[in-house]
């Protein structure tokens, strides 16, 4: 199959994405997906992604949705462990249409739950395994890996097929993803995402305090820098630190507060107590 051609997209786009007849709807998914692992960001994030995402929520692959999501969870391992390397890409936005496979199935039952959770699971894995955490690449556009893993878990929160024990392994993940060592610091928004995610879990008001306590207390304890000679002590702990502050903000400025807002604000003012005692102390 020959790839079609930047101007075949742009009218598929000009036309409000209506699905083109000229060619099996296998074809045209399979040059899509190639797309969403380009270099060029128009062709990328303005045509291949909202073709498929569009094409999602308008239910164009409501029989084939199994199979979809099945292709972009095996494109969250294409080139996993490299970095700054350009199968970055592919990971990140196949996330984001595994995203929308979710999403979709959210709307209306459409595969087994146990398919869903494996692709939660799988996002999970990748989300613990991905080294390449660029934000925005120049004259590549976006690469926010962990940013749309953020989203794709918030989405995995909201599933009907999702209980209380999934949605405490979503707030492990996104606590363990904190803890991991990094080159430097999250700054393209991913705290703020992570902590919707979490929102979107703590909005079910499915998991006791008593757990919410100890995932606090491990974030606290990431959050707290730890001085020695040989490492930036920012790295092991700003972005866990971020990561608290931004979840307070979604609690204390953000829409459908959950049941345990009084008392997890608690918890974080503690937390973010610990990991600025020396900011706090008076005069």
């Amino acid at each position: 199959m020959e790839p079609m051609s930047a101007a075949y997209w742009k009218q598929v786009h000009d036309e409000d994405f209506a699905v083109p007849t000229d060619r099996p709807l296998a074809d045209l998914t399979a040059e899509l997906t190639r797309l969403l692992g380009e270099t060029d960001p128009h062709l990328r994030d303005r045509l291949a992604l909202p073709a498929l995402a569009t094409w999602v929520e308008r239910g164009v692959y409501d029989d084939l949705l199994r199979g979809l999501g099945d292709g972009m969870a095996a494109g969250l391992r294409v080139g996993l462990g490299e970095r700054d390397t350009d199968s970055v890409f592919r990971r990140s936005f196949s996330v984001l249409i595994l995203g929308e496979c979710i999403a979709r199935d959210n709307q209306r039952p459409l595969v087994p739950g146990g398919k869903v959770l494996d692709w939660g699971d799988r996002i999970a894995t990748w989300m613990l395994q991905e080294r390449d955490l660029r934000g925005y690449v120049p004259g590549k556009g976006w690469a926010h890996a962990i940013a749309h893993g953020a989203d794709a878990l918030g989405t995995l929160a909201r599933s009907p097929h999702v209980g209380a024990a999934e949605l405490v392994v979503i707030l492990d993940v996104i606590a363990e993803r904190l803890a991991l060592p990094v080159d430097a610091l999250f700054s393209a928004g991913e705290a703020d995402r992570l902590a919707l995610a979490a929102m979107f879990v703590l909005r079910r008001n499915r998991v006791p305090l008593d757990l919410l306590e100890a995932w606090v207390g491990a974030l606290a304890a990431t959050a707290t820098r730890t001085w020695g000679p040989d490492r930036d002590p920012y790295l092991g702990s700003g972005n866990a630190e971020a990561f608290v502050r931004a979840l307070y903000l979604q609690l204390a400025l953000g829409q459908r507060p959950p049941a345990v807002r009084a008392d997890l604000m608690l918890l974080l003012v503690d937390a973010l107590r610990s990991a600025n005692r020396g900011f706090l102390e008076a005069e």
